[in-house]
């Protein structure tokens, strides 16, 4: 079978150029509710371990919730910076870390490990293989928003027993990302963090090992 590099390879290693953590882009505008259930569907068609689908996807769009949620992200942040000092302290300063209610709604997307257990063909031996289950249907979802021209942002500073309450989540299961979802002014071309000069993106030749996993420490003089 032929491939069309320029509609169809291409164009899909453009939406994984383009994905970005957005933060500060969102337009609040609605989203669309057949691009919802585009990017939901694209999220639930994820491969799963033993097919047990281990996720829920609960849709906020409360404003009361939201500023809740906000909040506790907020004295989170509050948490954190309390632990840096000098440049490092400055430099998360300036970097917005959510954009929960810039953004027009949040997936909360969970991991339930009860899912077609005991019997979980496949995560026998690796426990967290549901877990990673949840990670492919997020990625999903992030990737099929990027293609419909929304942006996603995924909150990481929460605590999870206060999500669970928040979202009256079952005890068992686990949230595991708050996603930020909506349309956006734009994507960034550089990534927050290179930008704010926290982090540098680390060269691919750098991750890629050959037959054995190689360290500073296992390479020749």
């Amino acid at each position: 079978m032929s491939i069309d590099h320029d509609t169809g390879v291409d164009a899909f290693y453009d939406v994984l150029r383009r994905r970005r953590d957005v933060r500060g882009e969102f337009t609040g505008a609605p989203v669309a509710a057949d691009v919802l259930d585009r990017i939901l569907a694209a999220a639930h068609a994820a491969p799963s371990v033993g097919l047990t689908q281990p996720w829920d996807f609960v849709l906020v769009e409360d404003r009361a919730t939201r500023q809740e949620f906000a909040e506790h992200v907020r004295a989170e942040r509050e948490v954190f910076a309390g632990t840096l000092d000098g440049q490092r302290s400055e430099k998360f300063s300036r970097i917005k870390i959510e954009g929960i209610l810039e953004s027009s709604m949040g997936v909360v997307v969970t991991y339930d490990p009860a899912r077609g257990a005991p019997d979980v063909l496949g995560r026998h031996a690796i426990a967290d293989a549901g877990l990673y289950s949840v990670c492919l249907a997020i990625q999903n979802l992030w990737l099929a928003a990027t293609a419909e021209g929304l942006g996603v942002g995924w909150v990481s500073f929460y605590r999870e027993p206060v999500l669970r309450d928040l979202l009256a989540i079952p005890a068992g299961v686990r949230p595991v990302a708050w996603l930020c979802l909506g349309p956006v002014r734009e994507l960034a071309e550089v990534p927050d963090l290179e930008r704010h000069g926290w982090r540098s993106r680390r060269p691919l030749s750098a991750a890629v090992h050959r037959e054995r996993f190689r360290t500073a420490e296992s390479d020749p003089d």
